[in-house]
């Protein structure tokens, strides 16, 4: 009769898997996700659970399919609600991934960096933008390490602060069209221009439209005045986000 293999009840049997784990209550439990899920969902990108988890079952070991006992669970957790249990170990757990997988994940984000870094700056020199080679240069040169538990976004706002030191490079302004209600337009005007870098253009068609460039730290301060002071009667469009000189890109 020929042998057949079988896997024992304790054990489950998964493939093409990365997997979180947590030490908790001097025992070892582990979830079985998908590749590139985990730091989506950290960084709120990914909402749906299904989409990380291969599946809802606690492991103590990933890799030999065996199934985490309810008793070791509730004694390190504090509770059967294994759902909760398994949000714990995804927020909480320390991804295992491969050296070779670990360098391209950071190679990855090193270029999401200077990507993100590249869109939101110009040299102010010549208002001009950079290219994302020479942006990943400069990273180089001040050699920025990836951080693979933070966002690229947050990275590249601290990736621009430390580039200022060594070339010039500042964010970008934003091109807006402020539109005033002629009632109280003039008086609006005087708060809202303190806010503003330049003003392109100012036209009075019955309402003032006012075209101007701002710093994005000012946009929001910018709205909030003319909401307030229009009673929601005033409105302000993004024109552009970077008002830059796109001719050319800096040297």
């Amino acid at each position: 009769m020929a042998s057949r293999n079988f896997t024992p009840v304790n054990q489950i049997r998964l493939t093409n898997v990365a997997c979180v784990r947590h030490k908790k209550g001097g025992k070892r439990f582990e979830l079985a996700c998908y590749r590139n899920k985990v730091m989506s969902w950290r960084q709120k990108e990914e909402s749906d659970l299904d989409e990380v988890v291969q599946t809802h079952t606690v492991f103590t070991n990933v890799s030999k399919g065996q199934v985490a006992k309810k008793s070791d669970l509730f004694k390190a957790y504090g509770t059967e609600d294994e759902a909760q249990i398994v949000l714990e170990i995804l927020a909480k757990g320390q991804l295992q991934v491969s050296k070779e997988e670990r360098e391209k994940s950071s190679e990855a984000m090193f270029t999401e960096i200077a990507k993100d870094v590249a869109a939101r700056c110009v040299n102010p020199d010549t208002s001009r933008p950079y290219t994302i080679v020479q942006i990943e240069r400069a990273m180089k040169d001040v050699h920025v390490s990836v951080q693979p538990t933070h966002t690229s976004k947050k990275q590249a706002l601290e990736v621009i602060k430390l580039l200022q030191e060594t070339i010039p490079i500042k964010r970008a302004q934003m091109r807006l069209q402020i539109r005033l209600p002629k009632a109280n337009a003039k008086a609006v005007k005087v708060l809202v221009l303190t806010h503003v870098a330049s003003v392109v253009s100012e036209e009075w068609d019955g309402d003032l439209d006012i075209v101007c460039l701002v710093d994005p730290g000012s946009y929001r301060a910018i709205d909030e005045v003319v909401q307030s002071e229009t009673k929601g009667r005033g409105a302000v469009n993004i024109i552009e986000t970077r008002a830059v000189d796109d001719s050319d890109v800096a040297l």
